[in-house]
């Protein structure tokens, strides 16, 4: 059985759905910019258009490229990862963005909560693990809640902190940081959590192809 095409009821080419949200995701573009940047190469939408798309393909693209990633990595020697949780706020509350990044700088997973604790952390570690499998390295800042989650797993020895080898994690959110400002912050958990999971997928695959062409 031939699985269906998600654009089968949309007049626009694929090809230009996707172009609209690579820009939208990995650019600290607005909508509006991005309606403006299409306009000037003939292609004439609404920058609700592009926000409907976003809504409605983001996710799909994300879990694509996810997918062709999780397949590649599993069996990846000598896999290292860094650990790290970054402040965010909605409406003024503080929220943690906890984000997983391996030793060649891709976001690996994103999750967003309201807490810091161990138990927290003990959940996104498994979340983690089990989507990409085991590391051989973790590295974690000094946060007591990475230790007490690692002696739950059994993980310990796997764990490596100190002053400056996070360093990469804590680098690695900048992008976040910029689009974030574009955005002129998030209002609600959940868009946050969608958002995150969508950049990180879309950034990944931007870089990834980078390479490639360097090479």
């Amino acid at each position: 059985m031939t699985k269906r095409s998600p654009f089968r009821y949309f007049k626009t080419n694929p090809e230009i759905i996707r172009l609209a949200l690579v820009l939208y995701v990995r650019f600290p573009l607005s909508l509006r910019n991005v309606e403006d940047f299409l306009h000037e190469r003939g292609v004439d939408i609404s920058h609700e258009t592009v926000r409907f798309w976003w809504n409605r393909f983001g996710p799909l693209f994300a879990a694509e490229i996810r997918k062709k990633r999780v397949s590649r990595m599993r069996g990846h020697s000598n896999w290292q990862w860094h650990l790290d949780e970054v402040f965010v706020k909605i409406n003024g509350d503080t929220h943690y963005l906890w984000r997983a990044i391996d030793h060649e700088g891709e976001v690996l997973e994103s999750y967003v909560t309201t807490r810091r604790d161990s138990r927290t952390a003990l959940k996104f570690i498994r979340k983690s693990m089990k989507c990409f499998g085991q590391p051989n390295v973790i590295v974690t800042d000094k946060l007591r809640s990475y230790g007490a989650a690692m002696k739950v797993i059994g993980n310990v020895d796997r764990q490596e902190t100190g002053r400056w080898l996070n360093n990469w994690a804590e680098n690695s959110h900048l992008p976040f940081r910029r689009r974030e400002r574009a955005m002129l912050r998030f209002r609600r958990m959940r868009s946050l959590q969608k958002f995150v999971a969508v950049h990180s997928s879309v950034h990944n695959h931007v870089n990834s192809e980078r390479q490639l062409d360097a090479t």
